[in-house]
């Protein structure tokens, strides 16, 4: 006599507790959750007990919808605009080539272009080489 096999949901790599249940879908595979920032992206958290503060993502967990400038939930965050200081939704356009890009809603500012992401890199790159230099 076979045993039926029952439908479970794959290890996650994240370290979950024994009591918690994992959100799947019918095919018994994880849901990951689409969020509407990603890493290097500077946010305004608009609740919980931070609301107000700005900062830049270090760190996503995609199983829990987490950003980490602080542990905190993606839907707690809004994309910022350094340059007119203002909090806003992000949509998505698509450019004269072809090209699908995230941009503010209220500015009109777009959020993934080429220059805009070699520019962060580097900052991170400098940010690591001072570390290095300090300890």
């Amino acid at each position: 006599v076979q045993n039926k096999s029952t439908k479970t949901c794959p290890p996650i790599q994240a370290k979950l507790k024994r009591w918690e249940r994992i959100k799947c879908k019918p095919n018994s595979l994880p849901i990951v959750h689409k969020m509407h920032v990603k890493l290097g992206d500077t946010v305004k958290v608009i609740a919980g007990r931070d609301k107000g503060k700005i900062g830049e993502i270090t760190k996503i967990v995609k199983h829990n919808s987490t950003v980490i400038e602080a542990p905190i939930h993606s839907s707690n965050v809004m994309l910022y605009s350094k340059e007119q200081n203002v909090a806003s939704r992000v949509g998505h356009k698509m450019l004269d080539n072809g090209k699908r890009v995230r941009y503010l809603l209220k500015t009109g500012e777009i959020i993934d272009s080429v220059e805009i992401w070699k520019k962060a890199v580097k900052e991170r790159e400098k940010k690591a080489e001072e570390i290095t230099v300090a300890s």
